[in-house]
């Protein structure tokens, strides 16, 4: 596969159409099957990739602003830490929260994003509330004592893989 074709949200841009596109191009021609999607059922993107952190910091606050704010300071896209994407939120009770995917989590920890959103929220008056994880989260992604370092959820620390995997 080409540079090109490592992104799926490269791959996603333009949406089928844009794909269809694509895929007349040489770079795009996919691995295997013919260069153009399937009339009806599309097209399928297979691949490897490291562990994915579903990461979440959500702020004593209902200013949604701030939650943006940070989002754009910390996400990749912006020019933040490699390995973030990051979306600020509204949840259903007025708090805010910034939303992320740790996509290397080796390169970009829980630990460096949980610092950076609690410094950036402290700028604006605000402080962490809690922390949590979406799914499952490998053993050596979380510090000593991420209940407290995270202000991790006690029900969180029942997410780790292995312990998972020990269990089954």
């Amino acid at each position: 596969s080409t540079a090109e074709r490592r992104s799926l949200a490269e791959i996603r841009r333009g949406g089928l159409d844009g794909l269809a596109r694509r895929m007349r191009q040489p770079a795009w021609r996919p691995d295997f099957g013919p260069d153009r999607p399937h009339p009806t059922a599309g097209a399928t993107a297979i691949g490897a990739r490291p562990i994915l952190i579903a990461y979440n910091v959500n702020l004593a606050s209902n200013r949604l602003g701030v939650a943006k704010r940070i989002a754009a300071i910390i996400r990749a896209s912006s020019g933040g830490f490699s390995h973030v994407k990051a979306m600020g939120l509204q949840l259903e009770d007025g708090t805010v929260q910034v939303s992320m995917n740790l996509t290397d989590y080796h390169e970009t920890s829980m630990t460096t994003v949980f610092d950076a959103i609690a410094r950036e929220a402290a700028a604006d008056g605000v402080r962490v509330l809690e922390s949590e994880i979406v799914g499952l989260v490998p053993a050596d992604a979380l510090p000593a004592d991420p209940t407290k370092r995270l202000r991790l959820r006690d029900a969180d620390t029942d997410r780790i893989l292995e312990a998972r995997l020990a269990r089954a």
